[in-house]
């Protein structure tokens, strides 16, 4: 299978600059709409796709963004790796607005989306003890690095649903639970790649100090959009060098993201819902 990498741009992302043969295509899923038309073509020779998030605009709140159709739409599609951009809060004093974070766990506090392709009629559960994968992970690292970046190269993600900002409070106590950034974007897309079988990174940039921070005051969106148009100027730089920090693609990811269905499914074949099976036809199709 030849890799192709699919990059979901967050706020202030809305476009790759180089892409060769660049064409906006519909694709059309059993989830409803994505977020917008995929821009499909390729970057230095590797094949790519690119979905903004909130579609061109940024007409998608957090919480209406379709996150099931975005995964299913890049699956469908012929992704086999995905790079997830989007803007967060730090909730540590070392991890500075203009950074850049690789992030490696999550805590879901998101209540109000579609967090899985499963359902009644065909169960699963898949692993996310490690929810995002160390080898596309550190080739994403490796283009930062090129691309001048400030780069941590590990971090908690607290998803919150927002579209509002934390209070004092919440903030304290993410703070306290270890979480170093916080966003609204991160769940469920991790947890729906996992489910589609895609090796997925999260690049997060650093737009603010929450507001926690006694001399920073509260989250503004003028501040927050300042530093974003910097962040995302990075980050299509960071982009632009990935191709050239790829390694060949092993025929199976040595962390098991491309397999995550193998032991996953709990319901018998002959209880399955057809007209489940039918949807899950591009996420599960190897198992199914």
């Amino acid at each position: 299978m030849e890799r192709m990498i699919g990059v979901i741009g967050g706020s202030g992302v809305y476009q790759i600059e180089g892409l060769e043969g660049a064409s906006w295509v519909k694709v059309k899923t059993p989830w409803g709409k994505p977020s917008d038309e995929v821009l499909v073509g390729r970057l230095a020779g590797v094949p790519m796709a690119f979905l903004p998030r909130h579609g061109r605009g940024h007409v998608h709140t957090p919480g209406s963004v379709p996150y099931r159709a975005n995964i299913d739409a890049l699956k469908r599609l012929g992704v086999t790796d995905v790079l997830a951009v989007s803007a967060v809060g730090s909730l540590r004093i070392d991890y500075a607005p203009g950074d850049f974070v690789l992030v490696d766990q999550y805590i879901d506090r998101t209540f109000a989306r579609e967090k899985s392709f499963f359902g009644p009629g065909c169960v699963a559960h898949v692993s996310l003890a490690q929810p995002t994968c160390p080898r596309l992970g550190a080739e994403v690292a490796a283009a930062a690095r090129a691309a001048g970046v400030n780069l941590h190269e590990t971090g908690t993600y607290l998803a919150m649903d927002g579209p509002q900002f934390s209070s004092l409070a919440e903030s304290r106590v993410y703070r306290g639970w270890g979480a170093d950034v916080i966003g609204m974007t991160g769940q469920p897309e991790a947890k729906l790649a996992r489910e589609a079988e895609l090796c997925y990174a999260s690049l997060a940039m650093v737009t603010d100090y929450d507001c926690w921070h006694q001399e920073h005051g509260a989250v503004e969106v003028s501040q927050v959009l300042q530093t974003l148009a910097a962040n995302s100027t990075a980050a299509r730089q960071t982009v632009a060098a990935l191709p050239h920090a790829l390694q060949p693609r092993p025929s199976a990811c040595p962390h098991g993201c491309d397999r995550a269905l193998t032991q996953a499914l709990m319901t018998a074949p002959d209880a399955r819902d057809p007209a489940l099976l039918a949807r899950l036809d591009a996420v599960a199709g190897r198992v199914l």
